[in-house]
């Protein structure tokens, strides 16, 4: 195999609908957010490590081409992107749990570098994230999306045409944020994504010395804006020290693991999207089966007679 360090391979992505090549993919969902800094790649890795931990086989697309911090979330910052010599697909990275990793990052020279693209190349890029990946067969591909409703989300939407099972919203208790939030709502129904539902990140702190929770911008912000648009409300993530601990140390992975308030208020997040999409998730992708041919077939006879 060979190691692809530098350039997306541009122009390998055919026009039109992508959709084809998630056939194998049961659930499609993206991380959305109106304004950076709201914690959308947390939710996205959070969730996806969440599923994974449940059993379900799990991929991750690192859809913010200028700031991609999914693989440093997840602990695998010194891997690599690799073409498959017999496939000549590109071969995603093995993350924590068996989770599937595609970043543009594992493609930069160092992590200082900077990704100075205009729209089309970010839009190529996304495509061929798509089209020339070798996912294989997924429960859940989770699509973490830059902020705004710019060319990467517009990409992905109209790439998929109808494709995407939901839209994973993710705000900040916040006035600001709330104002936002309603835009990146307006955009999924428009683009007709379904809104899975708000998480509201930040909610609040508790203290890890009394055990008292602080609501320092406010209580119940993502819920009021779920109910006011009219979308489900999927949960909040504390402020916890040790969460952020374990985000610097690239260990996001072994923090779900522990008996933690945190981890709890996450966890229901996961079980929330598992629920919603169930009947999707337990369905089992099925094969065509190839038609049998009988060299001693007699006129007017099924060729699949007999099977």
């Amino acid at each position: 195999m060979s190691n692809i360090r530098v350039n997306i391979r541009g122009g390998a992505a055919p026009p039109g609908s992508l959709a084809d090549y998630l056939k194998s993919v049961k659930v499609k969902l993206v991380t959305i957010s109106g304004k950076g800094g709201v914690g959308k790649s947390l939710v996205t890795a959070a969730v996806g490590l969440g599923l994974a931990l449940r059993g379900y086989r799990v991929g991750i697309l690192d859809g913010d081409i200028y700031g991609p911090t999914i693989p440093k979330l997840l602990g695998v910052t010194d891997s690599a992107l690799y073409v498959d010599s017999k496939t000549g697909k590109i071969v995603p990275v093995s993350g924590p749990f068996g989770v599937k990793v595609v970043s543009i990052d594992f493609m930069l020279p160092s992590e200082d570098t900077a990704v100075i693209w205009r729209g089309a190349l970010v839009t190529q890029a996304l495509r061929d994230f798509i089209s020339q990946v070798d996912w294989g067969s997924l429960d859940v591909l989770m699509v973490d999306l830059p902020p705004g409703t710019g060319d990467a989300p517009l990409t992905i939407a109209q790439s998929l045409q109808g494709g995407i099972d939901g839209s994973i919203i993710v705000t900040i208790p916040s006035e600001i944020s709330r104002r936002i939030v309603v835009k990146a709502i307006d955009f999924s129904r428009k683009v007709q994504i379904p809104v899975a539902g708000i998480v509201e990140n930040m909610c609040c702190f508790v203290c890890p010395d009394n055990g008292k929770t602080y609501y320092i911008f406010g209580e119940g912000a993502g819920k009021r804006i779920a109910e006011k648009a009219g979308v489900p409300f999927l949960g909040q993530i504390p402020m916890d020290p040790l969460l952020s601990k374990h985000l610097d140390e690239g260990k996001l992975h072994e923090f779900l693991t522990l008996d933690n308030g945190t981890v709890k208020h996450i966890m229901s997040i996961v079980d929330a999207l598992a629920s919603k999409y169930a009947d999707k998730l337990r369905q089992e992708i099925k094969e065509e089966k190839p038609k049998r041919i009988s060299l001693m077939k007699l006129p007017g006879e099924d060729e699949e007679q007999g099977e």
